[in-house]
């Protein structure tokens, strides 16, 4: 379940490119991350090249885009490896969609403990606990 914002700064001005960038994000968290698309959110916001500044110089002085993506997961549920592919297929992907990237573009792995992160009024540990308690064995009549 989590919540994903992409910021993100392009001379590529196609209507479709914050669906795209919220599709893509969400499918690779899916497939790398392992999280339900279902229960995914994504905000995608647009930041003009011209107030976007890397290295001391504007994205547009550079001819450059770049994105920040921060994406909230619950503490303990990835490895190392699965967080480095992710940022590796997420860096790559927004090339796809954006164009020449500057370096100085980030892609950040929250990882947020059970107890202070939930949706819908329930953390996560509470999902956790109340989906082990379904699943516990009934015991036998005395």
């Amino acid at each position: 379940m989590p919540l994903i914002t992409v910021t993100y700064s392009s001379f590529r001005k196609a209507p479709t490119l914050k669906a795209e960038i919220a599709s893509a994000v969400s499918d690779l968290t899916a497939t790398i991350l392992h999280k339900d698309p279902r229960v995914t959110a994504v905000i995608v916001k647009s930041v003009d090249a011209a107030d976007w500044f890397a290295g001391g110089r504007s994205l547009a002085e550079q001819s450059l885009a770049s994105f920040w993506l921060d994406v909230h997961v619950s503490e303990g549920t990835n490895t190392k490896d699965e967080k480095a592919a992710y940022l590796a297929a997420i860096f790559k992907r927004m090339v796809e969609l954006l164009g020449p990237l500057h370096e100085e573009s980030y892609a950040h792995v929250d990882e947020v403990r059970g107890d202070a992160y939930g949706f819908g009024g329930l953390t996560q540990e509470r999902r956790y606990i109340a989906g082990k308690l379904e699943v516990a064995p009934q015991r036998a009549a005395a």
